[in-house]
């Protein structure tokens, strides 16, 4: 029995094959967004590739369907190879997930929880937020929708500083 892939899937297939030790990283420039979703639910529906360590690679049926043979048995260190040499040759820093636990308003609130607190020009820097923004931040999601209280002081000749009461 011939499995039957959209061009899409076989062309992600192919390129895990050729370029990646069979690691999903690459899509057609014309696959974006929701459609690169589907192309890997499509994919992982049929068996054709599994995830390993929050990546997907070609399975044994996916390597059956593109009719070559797996150029290596994979093992957990092969695995982390890959990935570690995709991480290392990268010219851009790895990125972290966004979680609540790394978010930029959980850096915000660790800033102002600082015993020094954080003064506005602080909390541009360290989010790339405009100082109306953060004032925004405090009133409306800090204030309002999280109940914290946010006092502020200035001393003579320096900036505003805000600090957590909580």
């Amino acid at each position: 029995m011939t499995i039957q892939l959209t061009a899409t899937q076989l062309a992600v297939l192919t390129h895990a094959h050729e370029h990646t030790e069979g690691k999903i990283d690459w899509f057609p420039d014309t696959v974006k967004g929701g459609a690169r979703q589907k192309v890997l639910d499509g994919l992982a529906n049929r068996g054709l590739i599994t995830s390993k360590l929050n990546n997907w690679f070609v399975s044994a049926a996916g390597y059956e369907a593109l009719g070559v043979p797996r150029k290596g048995p994979v093992t957990l260190q092969a695995l982390d190879a890959v990935i570690e040499a995709d991480s290392v040759s990268s010219d851009e820093p790895a990125k972290i997930p966004r979680t609540r636990d790394n978010s930029k308003q959980a850096h915000v609130i660790a800033l102002l929880r600082r015993p020094e607190g954080a003064t506005i020009a602080e909390i541009c820097e360290a989010t790339g937020w405009q100082p109306h923004t953060v004032r925004g931040t405090f009133a409306g999601t800090f204030r309002k929708k999280l109940g914290l209280d946010i006092t502020s002081t200035k001393n003579l000749g320096a900036s505003r500083c805000y600090k957590l009461l909580n």
